[in-house]
């Protein structure tokens, strides 16, 4: 994945900071900007995973942390909601003076309703979708428990949120109770995705309902099932992303795609960043990586890991050709495959090219009713597909450059 820090300023001239993935393609088809949860930051399980996710349906991201939190300047105790929505806003105009002009806004618990009153207020926006928010914003005030009453007595308190102490000032409560989210939503004339898990213990799923109520169409409810509210989980928070990712394709303007065009049988195509590569075999698109060890993202299989799939979907492919033209009762094969390279161990009269050799491991399950004698005539024919005769072969290459 491509991916660059940036930082801008807001209407404060705060410095806030923040991190554009970028897809693999050079020219992403759409830009969103991405809000983090209360008292969160930009590198949360949840927003890392829904930006990888949507990258890779070629949407840019910018996930930032708001005023005073993670990597951002200033002091988060004089914040309130509303500076929020003006550090959205001040998202927005960066990407927009930068980069491109961006049409969707994303938002997480809190930072969902920061989106919504941000996307009110941009006309350049055109989507929205939020994920375990609040239907009002003062509902974050819950987290605040007996302290509240501190808050209102004093005009401040400390108060610990997930293991951390933060000074709430009686502003920010004040701004909260000001905001008035049914009235914005009935209003926003964006489309709408709320996404949210009935498992939500922090924001109760009816929040999901009363938003989605009062918003006009188009607008659109996805269950998260059996996801936390932060989407610890790596795998709830890139199935947020591409549900995103695809639901919103639907409401903002899609240029025409720079698609790879396979000039013979495979064409592939890499930048200078990284090891994700696209491959164009025929009319169908694929995405081969290296593990995070090697440096990697590990979008998609390795070339070995591609070069055993080949070996094995051709293996099981000739052996049912081979079964049903005989007739025989193949219900399944299972072939499991791993690949390596040995030294010989006598190398004498062989050149240096010689000295290392090609091993495949090929385990093959036959599922169905077969004697041993049809068993074995299968494992003979195992080793006559045509991936295998050609790894076998000794090929000849033809490399030149155009």
């Amino acid at each position: 994945m491509n991916r660059q820090k940036v930082s801008f300023k807001n209407n404060k001239g705060i410095v806030l900071a923040g991190v554009i993935e970028f897809p693999l393609s050079s020219k992403p088809v759409a830009y969103s900007v991405f809000s983090h949860a209360f008292t969160g930051s930009k590198n949360l399980t949840a927003a890392k995973h829904i930006a990888r996710a949507m990258t890779l349906q070629g949407i840019a991201v910018l996930r930032f942390d708001f005023t005073g939190l993670g990597n951002s300047e200033g002091d988060f105790t004089e914040t309130t909601f509303t500076d929020n929505v003006n550090d959205i806003k001040a998202a927005v105009a960066f990407l927009k003076e930068n980069y491109e002009t961006p049409n969707i806004l994303i938002g997480h618990s809190l930072g969902g309703a920061a989106a919504v009153f941000a996307a009110s207020q941009l006309e350049e926006i055109n989507a929205v979708a939020t994920i375990g928010t609040p239907s009002e914003p003062e509902h974050v005030t819950h987290l605040f428990g007996y302290k509240l009453k501190d808050i209102e007595e004093h005009g401040f308190a400390e108060v610990n949120i997930g293991g951390r102490s933060y000074t709430i000032k009686k502003q920010f409560v004040d701004d909260l109770l000001s905001k008035n989210m049914y009235e914005v939503i009935r209003n926003l004339n964006k489309a709408l995705l709320i996404l949210h898990s009935p498992q939500d213990r922090v924001v109760e799923l009816e929040n999901a309902a009363k938003i989605y109520h009062a918003a006009m169409h188009p607008k659109s409810f996805i269950t998260l099932e059996k996801a936390d509210h932060m989407l610890s989980s790596k795998d709830d928070a890139f199935y947020a992303g591409n549900v995103i990712s695809t639901w919103v394709k639907r409401y903002i303007p899609l240029p025409e795609k720079d698609e790879l065009k396979a000039e013979k049988q495979v064409s592939v195509r890499l930048g200078d960043k990284g090891y994700t590569t696209e491959i164009m075999a025929g009319i169908h698109g694929l995405i081969a990586d290296e593990s995070e060890s090697l440096g990697g993202n590990d979008f998609g299989p390795s070339p070995y890991e591609l070069l055993n799939s080949a070996l094995g979907a051709c293996t099981a492919m000739t052996l049912q050709m081979y079964a049903r033209r005989k007739k025989w009762d193949l219900k399944e094969v299972r072939v499991h495959l791993e690949y390596n390279r040995s030294y010989k161990e006598d190398c004498e009269g062989c050149s240096e090219s010689e000295k290392r050799l090609d091993h495949f491991d090929k385990c093959i399950e036959l599922v169905g009713d077969l004697d041993d004698v049809q068993k074995k005539r299968l494992l003979e024919i195992a080793d006559r597909c045509p991936v295998h005769r050609t790894l076998m072969g000794s090929s000849k290459f033809n490399t030149k450059l155009i």
